[in-house]
């Protein structure tokens, strides 16, 4: 079984986090930081992947900032994201010997998400032609992932205890034929983001063969400089 570095961030602003991840990024590209994962909550933010279309995103610039929401173009796959309080955000950095390696991570992500929202009663499943994991018709978490020189970036977005109406700021995923879910919607109780995160990692640890050492985002920092 091998070894992964668990960043457990807490709230954080997504430009920090952003920043960090291509840090640790570098650092694990180039072996000079172990494989790392991020687990993080982000105030208020859109993200615009490399495939969105401006048309996805339903209020103008103006009205999102007077609401205290970010917007940021990264670069991920998928169209438009959003993230917010009561939601678990994960990025894997991580390296892959081959880039035919990229689909059999996203299966894998998913997999994980699966399993978590099994061990809560619930029936997450796959859609063939989008990546992350829907109750029926609902999204319970995207995916949207980047692979710079054979290392990844990003990751996915689980809906915990979010607040659903975010689809009235965007068409999310670029989807407007679908709706959203969260632990807490299907369960019909206040999921909190401690009782997730251990069911998912606990998933992660099974379907990557992977045990998590914690630690704190000081040294992440300085071993990523």
């Amino acid at each position: 079984m091998s070894h992964a570095r668990l960043l457990d961030l807490g709230l954080r602003s997504y430009r920090d986090v952003w920043a960090m991840q291509h840090a640790l990024h570098d650092a694990v590209r180039d072996g000079l930081a172990p494989e790392t994962w991020i687990a993080v909550e982000h105030a208020p933010v859109i993200t615009l992947g490399r495939n969105a279309r401006a048309g996805n995103v339903l209020l103008p610039r103006e009205a999102l900032a007077a609401r205290g929401i970010d917007v940021v173009e990264i670069e991920r796959g998928g169209d438009v994201t959003y993230h917010g309080p009561g939601q678990l955000v994960v990025y894997p950095i991580r390296r892959l010997e081959r880039f035919r390696e990229v689909v059999p991570l996203v299966r894998s992500l998913e997999e994980a998400v699966i399993g978590a929202c099994h061990a809560f009663g619930i029936d997450g499943s796959r859609w063939s032609e989008h990546a992350g994991v829907w109750v029926g018709r609902n999204q319970i978490c995207a995916i949207g992932l980047a692979i710079r020189q054979m290392t990844s970036l990003h990751g996915i977005a689980f809906n915990v205890s979010t607040a659903l109406d975010y689809d009235r700021l965007i068409n999310p995923c670029g989807l407007t034929d679908r709706g959203l879910t969260s632990l807490s919607q299907e369960t019909q109780r206040n999921v909190s983001l401690d009782e997730a995160k251990a069911a998912l990692f606990a998933q992660f640890a099974q379907v990557f063969a992977l045990q998590f050492d914690r630690s704190d985002a000081t040294p992440a920092a300085k071993a990523a400089s």
